[in-house]
């Protein structure tokens, strides 16, 4: 019997405690563990290379993503650093021209120090990329939808053109969560997160997750994350699982209410990027490998005086960085989570001054929708 993605959420994160019987995963307070032979070891040794805890966590996580392999991390970033340190010095990676302003900070001023180089392509244009193929490629990056401006990758057909030039494909599948969208079932060979965002779900920790079917590719992972040693900590994962738990109702909710909001602002006249919308360039795409726009909706209000004002005025969402979260977020791109770009680099990836990304909770959506018509009011 093939379970539901409902009913893996449950059975994933509950795992009964064999000695005691507890249905909620023991959190296993100890950095090292007894060894009872001379010479052969038990699963687990010393905490940075695995933990009871984070083992129910990386198996969960691993479910969730129709996975062989999980791995937890301290942060998103630690995630993604750590799969894109796997690459060797003369390596090059094609990247999706718009990603996250933190992997765009990595992959311009930290990587290219070990001699791993990049090229940013539009992943739209399947020409493009294979154009940009060189012989030292050795992977694709993909993010979709992407962060802020929720353009759309296809990431099928870009995973069988990468693979037909025996390319790995990466994908950043932070703003749908497993929940709405796979990436490993359509070809991708290695899902990042940022497990702070819809994973954990409530704003109360920092974590990254990172799975794969490829058991070559997981032994690499798992050498770097126990050599760098950014492993998410044990009470981190306890609340991790927890949140899982509810991942479903949560962002199911929170689409629901992103999908009236974005047709509400669309309706009044703003540019609004959001792939649950007919108008958007991805819609066809996104509907083909995910099974809701989601819960991010970035809106263009024009200028960056109107997009302050706006701010100032609203009294329900909260103002601030990240996104995920039960309460609604509502980040300024240019001066946040994209701040690392330059005027140049904004402009050409779509983040215009008056941008808005909108991370949509669980509060009523019509009262968000008041709320935000009396913000735009003169």
């Amino acid at each position: 019997m093939t379970e539901s993605d409902w009913t893996k959420l449950i059975r994933s994160t509950t795992k009964i405690d064999p000695l005691s019987g507890a249905i909620n995963t023991p959190i296993q307070f100890s950095s090292t563990f007894d060894q009872q032979d001379f010479d052969l070891f038990g699963e687990f040794d010393y905490a940075r290379s695995g933990n009871p805890t984070r083992q129910v966590g990386e198996d969960a996580i691993a479910s969730l993503e129709h996975g062989q392999h999980g791995f937890l991390f301290s942060t998103g970033m630690a995630a993604i650093s750590s799969v894109l340190l796997t690459f060797s010095q003369g390596d090059h990676l094609l990247v999706s021209k718009e990603v996250y302003g933190g992997t765009y900070r990595l992959l311009n001023k930290i990587l290219p120090r070990y001699g791993i180089n990049h090229s940013y392509v539009d992943f739209a244009n399947l020409s493009a990329i294979e154009t940009a193929i060189q012989k030292t490629t050795k992977a694709v990056y993909i993010e979709t939808p992407s962060n802020p401006t929720l353009a759309i990758s296809d990431i099928a057909a870009i995973s069988r053109l990468a693979h037909k030039h025996n390319l790995i494909v990466i994908a950043d599948n932070t703003f749908m969560s497993p929940f709405l969208q796979n990436p490993l079932d359509l070809g991708a060979d290695i899902v990042v997160h940022s497990a702070t965002k819809f994973l954990a779900g409530h704003s109360d920790l920092t974590a990254g997750a990172v799975v794969t079917k490829d058991e070559k590719l997981a032994d690499k992972i798992y050498f770097i994350q126990n050599a760098m040693g950014a492993t998410l900590g044990i009470t981190d994962t306890w609340l991790l699982l927890r949140s899982i738990k509810t991942l479903g109702v949560r962002v199911q909710r929170e689409a629901a209410s992103a999908q009236k909001i974005a047709e509400w602002f669309e309706h009044k006249g703003w540019r609004v990027c959001y792939p649950g919308l007919k108008s958007h360039l991805g819609y066809e795409i996104h509907r083909s490998q995910a099974k809701s726009g989601g819960a991010v909706l970035s809106v263009d209000l024009g200028s960056e005086q109107t997009a302050r004002q706006f701010v100032e005025k609203m009294t329900i969402p909260v103002f601030s960085v990240s996104l995920g979260g039960v309460e609604t977020i509502v980040s300024y791109p240019p001066k946040m989570s994209h701040a690392e770009l330059s005027a140049e680099d904004l402009a050409a990836d779509g983040i215009t001054p008056g941008l808005l990304r909108i991370s949509v909770g669980l509060e009523d959506a019509d009262d968000l929708i008041a709320d935000f018509s009396q913000a735009l009011e003169d």
